[in-house]
C-alpha cells in the first residue's frame, strides 16, 4: 500500500510538471504543433480578426470531426495536394495555425480545444453545451474554405 501511494504521488507530480504550459497532456503527433499554450495564444492574436472579406474557396476537401468528451478536433485532408500555411477557425472566433495539412489521408491532425484561441487569449471550450461548435473554416492560399464538420460518434 505504501508503494502504491508513493507511485501515485510521483505520477501526479510528473503529470503536473509535464503538462505545465502545454495544451494537452501528451505531445502532439505533429512536431510542428508542439508549442506552448502561450505560443498558440500569441499566434492566434496575430491572425485575428476572422477574414470575412477573403474570397471564398467553397467547400474544402477537408473533413473535421470533433469529440466533446476528449475536447479535440480531428482534421483530415482528403484532397490531392498538401495544404500549407493553414488557419483553422472554429465559430469564426477561435483560431489555430497549422504549417501543413498533408494530402490524401496521410495523417489526421488532432487539435485539442486548448490550441484554439480568440483575440483575447481565451482558449475554446464548449461551456457544457452553451458554446457549441457551429462552423469550422480554414484559410489557406488567400481563400476561406468551409469544412464539412460532424460530431464524433
Amino acid at each position: 500500500m505504501k508503494y502504491a501511494v508513493i507511485a501515485f504521488s510521483v505520477f501526479a507530480m510528473f503529470i503536473a510538471v509535464g503538462c505545465a504550459g502545454r495544451p494537452s497532456l501528451l505531445p502532439n503527433s505533429d512536431p510542428n504543433l508542439r508549442r506552448t499554450s502561450a505560443q498558440f495564444a500569441a499566434d492566434a492574436a496575430k491572425r485575428h480578426p476572422f477574414k470575412s472579406n477573403a474570397p471564398s474557396g467553397g467547400e474544402a476537401k477537408v473533413s473535421a470531426q470533433y469529440n466533446l468528451t476528449f475536447a479535440t478536433i480531428e482534421l483530415l485532408n482528403y484532397g490531392d495536394e498538401d495544404l500549407d500555411d493553414v488557419e483553422v477557425w472554429v465559430n469564426r472566433n477561435w483560431c489555430c495555425w497549422i504549417p501543413k495539412l498533408e494530402k490524401g489521408k496521410v495523417r489526421v491532425k488532432t487539435l485539442p480545444f486548448q490550441m484554439l484561441y480568440d483575440d483575447s487569449g481565451n482558449y475554446f471550450w464548449t461551456d457544457n453545451g452553451k458554446n457549441p461548435i457551429t462552423t469550422i473554416d480554414i484559410y489557406t492560399g488567400g481563400k476561406m474554405y468551409v469544412v464539412a464538420t460532424k460530431m464524433a460518434d
